[in-house]
């Protein structure tokens, strides 16, 4: 991994994107899609996973800005067909609705 965050940053973003949800349940069913807040940076929130800055994560878990996919979510994407910015952090991928 490289040791500049503005590089791995950069990175990031290059592979962010717009996906259907259609696409990305199957992240959900399989318990690895990750929900983020509109109002976080999604770079970022790959960023500090990426670096394993649990203090971090566990931070925006308690306000409620990240978490796993919840059913109400799925069902919401799923019947409104909604497009969703997402993010591979492997094993996760990180999905958010703007």
């Amino acid at each position: 991994m490289t040791s500049d965050p503005e590089i791995e940053k950069a990175k990031l973003n290059l592979e962010t994107g717009q996906m259907a949800w259609s696409v990305l349940q199957v992240f959900f069913a399989s318990g690895n899609a990750i929900s983020v807040a509109p109002d976080l940076d999604l770079v970022e929130v790959a960023f500090q996973m990426s670096q394993d800055n649990k203090q971090q994560i566990e931070a925006w878990m308690a306000e409620g800005k990240v978490g796993q996919v919840s059913d109400v979510q799925a069902r919401t994407w799923y019947e409104s067909d909604a497009q969703l910015w997402a993010l591979v952090v492997r094993p996760w991928v990180l999905v958010q609705d703007k």
